[in-house]
């Protein structure tokens, strides 16, 4: 258990245990989990504030850093922003500025391509990683209906994505190639909620889905056929 200052969205365990945590007030903080300090990891952006970060995701190797920085951008004020960092050197990249509400983000397993829910947008944006650092030709991999929009995203081992689908009461799975595969329901006659926010896998194998329903305050979970994909090495 950990208290600060701050508003905590999302977070993402690294192998060394370390937690970081994308803070909607404060920016990308570092949680060690033994002591319960929570310290900045990266905070502006030439010494400006970030609008309000919402989620993140590791690279594989577990050294690159990918955030979203919501603030209050939507279809009316698409200003939201993708970033990358990386904390060995302190680079902050600025992958994108268009955006409207981004929120959860995932890599695929080549790690060439970035997905990222736009909640507003109520769509799933794919960002291909060029190898010079870039990107190129951001484009929509899916378009949702209903609800509110995507919110957390993850990946199986098949490279297909999972999406929470806040105020659907849903979480979807879809092929690499965008082909609806299962929709998980929250059990709304066992006293959940529709708001399902975020997802991730975990159990012994790695198959069963962890589910947050902000809504009341539960955590669901759901056994897939499709294991899920580690994006970082075992601890």
């Amino acid at each position: 258990m950990a208290d600060d200052d701050g508003w905590p969205n999302g977070l993402k365990i690294h192998p060394d245990g370390r937690v970081f945590i994308a803070d909607y007030k404060n920016g990308i903080m570092e949680l060690d989990p033994e002591s319960g300090k929570v310290t900045p990891v990266v905070t502006t952006r030439y010494a400006e504030h970030f609008h309000g970060c919402n989620n993140l995701t590791l690279d594989r190797a577990g050294r690159l850093l990918y955030f979203t920085d919501q603030g209050q951008s939507a279809l009316h004020m698409p200003n939201g922003r993708v970033y990358r960092y990386d904390p060995e050197t302190g680079k902050l990249d600025l992958l994108i500025d268009t955006c409207p509400s981004p929120n959860g983000l995932v890599l695929t397993a080549a790690e060439k391509l970035l997905y990222v829910g736009m909640t507003r947008a109520n769509a799933v944006w794919h960002i291909p990683l060029m190898p010079d650092g870039g990107i190129s030709k951001a484009g929509i991999f899916l378009q949702l209906s209903g609800g509110i929009g995507p919110d957390g995203l993850t990946i199986d081992e098949d490279d297909g994505l999972i999406v929470a689908h806040v105020g659907m009461g849903s979480v979807w799975s879809f092929s690499r190639l965008g082909e609806p595969a299962w929709r998980i329901r929250s059990p709304l006659d066992q006293g959940a909620g529709l708001l399902t926010t975020n997802v991730a896998f975990g159990g012994p194998d790695h198959r069963r889905l962890f589910i947050t329903e902000s809504a009341s305050g539960s955590i669901l979970t759901a056994d897939l056929p499709v294991p899920g994909r580690r994006l970082l090495p075992e601890a």
